[in-house]
């Protein structure tokens, strides 16, 4: 357990980890690439890991130096692992990497954590099988362990209703090596690492925008070219950080190198309209995705602030963290269309409402997200983490600033992501 009591104020500069996302996909399109990739400010945290080691054991090579990875790609050209592949916690893992196994013609299988089993698989599997592969699991096919038994696909058209990007690239890396068209329709944009990163390993790839939402779409058999891939500051670690400057008075942070994707930089732009003074500065393009320094400064009390779901998926990780801000919020705050974070690491939803209501907050719980009526303070409680890495990391903002004792019933989670958040964290506080 981990105890905290209200912090003075967030002072200082700070570079959090490497984007998860982009660090897994760094690692996955260089082992399907030709040739050796390096990638650089690469996240070693337990997710990518898996992913890391799921490749080796797919005999890709990699040779690591600290953050700094060199990848020989094998071309599509796996070797059929002896054991089961573990991805542990990590969903993007799981679900990406079926996409890459579906196109091989041996049997492998991918299994979890215990949480990582009760998540929704068939979201992937079906469209999968719909190209041609073979995949089977527990629940027909919904839940881990899955087997697959991939081989020639065929490119079909898919409606992401979810708007989910691991959905999106699994098909995507699927469809590399399909017959004709792989092409996906989605109501609202996901995020675009997948394709911004195959663009950056010499892939084609088209995208549209009509009424009924967006289009990406790539024809099968062309090959990724080794590149050089810079794995940017997450903004999904960033916004602890951001958040804690915003409620506590007299602080100052800038935070480095932070990824500023419009597809996952929606909280920035939510507390921005919520009276935050946060501005990016250095502004500048690396591997194609745009990065900036993050400065923010606490402005006095925010006001309460609607989220909408078309905004849902470009804050869909932030949205615990944006729930503790909008508890100390003027006003009313809603979060609507958000039913995803109820199949996460833990019920986020749940988590969040319950762990708000311990703290004196005021929320009522709704099916796809919550109300939150703001109060002036916070009071210190015991907090139930499920787990959960976000929602540890979220809480412990909340412990910073509230009057009282927090304890946080299982700190260590915050491995999963960002094993030195506490170390980082006690930094600024302190800085």
């Amino acid at each position: 357990m981990l105890k905290l009591r209200r912090a003075k104020k967030a002072k200082g500069e700070l570079r959090v980890p490497s984007d998860k996302s982009i660090s897994h996909r760094a690692v996955i399109f260089s082992a399907i690439a030709e040739g050796e990739s390096h990638i650089k400010e690469w996240l070693a945290s337990e997710d990518t890991k898996a992913t890391l080691d799921i490749v080796k054991r797919l005999g890709v090579e990699v040779k690591r130096k600290g953050k700094n990875l060199r990848v020989i790609g094998r071309g599509y050209q796996f070797r059929e692992p002896l054991e089961v592949l573990d991805a542990k916690n990590s969903g993007t893992t799981a679900r990406l990497m079926m996409g890459v196994l579906a196109t091989q013609d041996f049997f492998s299988v991918i299994t979890g954590d215990e949480s990582l089993r009760q998540r929704p698989m068939l979201r992937v599997v079906e469209p999968l099988r719909q190209m041609g592969a073979f995949l089977d699991g527990r629940e027909k096919g919904n839940k881990l362990p899955v087997c697959i038994r991939g081989g020639k696909l065929r490119g079909i058209s898919f409606f992401n209703r979810k708007a989910s990007a691991q959905v999106k690239s699994a098909l995507l890396l699927a469809g590399l090596r399909a017959e004709g068209y792989t092409e996906v329709l989605e109501p609202v944009l996901s995020r675009d690492h997948t394709e911004r990163m195959l663009r950056a390993f010499g892939v084609e790839i088209i995208q549209l925008e009509g009424q009924e939402g967006h289009v990406v779409k790539l024809t099968g058999g062309q090959s990724l070219k080794a590149t050089e891939i810079f794995c940017p500051a997450d903004p999904s670690s960033a916004s602890f950080f951001i958040a804690l400057a915003c409620l506590l008075e007299g602080s100052e942070l800038v935070l480095k190198d932070v990824l500023v994707n419009p597809t996952r930089d929606g909280f920035f732009r939510k507390l921005r309209q919520m009276g935050a003074d946060i501005r990016y500065e250095n502004l500048r393009e690396l591997s194609g995705e745009p990065v900036a320094d993050v400065y923010v400064r606490d402005s006095g009390r925010l006001k309460g602030v609607e989220v909408l779901p078309k905004e849902v998926p470009s804050m869909i990780d932030e949205i615990p963290i944006l729930a503790v801000v909008m508890a100390l919020a003027e006003g009313k705050s809603v979060v609507r269309g958000a039913q995803e974070l109820r199949v996460k690491e833990s019920d986020r939803i749940r988590a969040v409402v319950e762990n708000l209501r311990s703290m004196g907050a005021k929320v009522h719980e709704l099916e796809d997200g919550f109300e939150i009526e703001g109060v002036e303070n916070l009071k210190g409680a015991t907090i139930r983490t499920y787990k959960d890495h976000r929602i540890a990391m979220a809480f412990s903002i909340a412990g910073l600033v509230a009057e009282g004792e927090t304890v946080i019933d299982e700190p260590e989670c915050v491995a999963i992501s960002y094993p030195n958040f506490y170390k980082d964290l006690d930094y600024i506080i302190k800085g």
